[in-house]
């Protein structure tokens, strides 16, 4: 049968690192901070947590690690766009390429090793209930943050940084002490979906091995429509299809073709978005 609990299972485990990662898009998105460097502090997350697990013999302490790594790596955006007025776009993409570079180096210079590094003595996270506790933190993200924004004067004013931030400032709320506030906490999430990634779905480090998740990270942003709870369905189905594109490679489909399913399955998602984004201006003014 190839719908059923071990294909659940599968789908929440891919759905963490892409929902953590989501998370920390949304919150900037809501301070009106669009922020495409996911993939880029993801795979800085992922590089730190093995480093630091290896050396210290901890996991937690490779947690912490990515978490704080991640968390400094989104200073560039954060100084850039908000202190400087860059281009948030341009700097996310310099951020993701420099991140493929920086991490790639590193893992020559600290283990020696090109491509993979992977050893026995690696600790990896220890699993509770099939998951990892950070597969938990993630799904009590999503209720946190959709009260925070909702209920919470903190989340009202970080609508309001990103609705309307001049308004905003003239009521003395700071729209960069928010954005540089959310900025670091997307950091922090991506550093911890690294972590999951390295050590929870993983115990190891491979050359680029978030392998586009940051960038799906921003399409579930995109589909949820920066909302906790529809970026938690967005990740939801890449996870599925994930979950879905192994489940195909063991029953003989050809290895490309199964790893690009959370690819297809995303430009499709952004197609039917778009078209019908498109339309709704046309049924309004029809009705009007």
């Amino acid at each position: 049968m190839f719908l059923d609990s071990d294909l659940l299972m599968s789908a929440l485990r891919a759905l963490t690192p892409i929902l953590l990662a989501a998370l920390g898009g949304a919150l900037c998105e809501r301070a009106g901070v669009f922020n495409i460097g996911l993939e880029g502090m993801m795979l800085m997350g992922c590089f730190t947590s093995v480093a630091t697990s290896w050396f210290t013999g901890s996991a937690w302490l490779g947690v912490l690690a990515a978490a704080l790594a991640a968390a400094a790596y989104s200073l560039i955006l954060a100084v850039g766009a908000v202190t400087l007025r860059g281009d948030a776009v341009v700097l996310g993409i310099a951020m993701n390429l420099l991140a493929v570079g920086l991490t790639g180096f590193l893992l020559r210079t600290v283990f020696g090793v090109q491509g993979t590094f992977d050893d026995p003595s690696l600790a990896g996270l220890p699993l509770i209930g099939g998951f990892t506790a950070l597969a938990y933190l993630s799904w009590a993200a999503v209720a946190v943050a959709a009260l925070l924004l909702s209920r919470h004067v903190w989340g009202l004013r970080l609508r309001g940084v990103g609705e309307a931030p001049d308004a905003a400032a003239t009521l003395g709320v700071s729209p960069a002490r928010y954005r540089y506030g959310v900025i670091l906490l997307s950091g922090v999430l991506c550093g911890l979906a690294g972590a999951q990634l390295a050590l929870g779905n993983v115990t190891l480090f491979t050359e680029n091995m978030t392998a586009g998740r940051g960038w799906i990270a921003v399409v579930a942003v995109m589909l949820g429509r920066a909302a906790p709870l529809g970026v938690l369905l967005a990740a939801l189905l890449f996870g599925l299809a994930e979950a879905a594109g192994f489940r195909l490679q063991g029953l003989g489909l050809p290895q490309q073709a199964t790893d690009a399913a959370p690819y297809v399955v995303t430009l499709g998602a952004l197609f039917l978005t778009t078209a019908r984004r498109r339309r709704r201006p046309r049924t309004t003014g029809a009705v009007q």
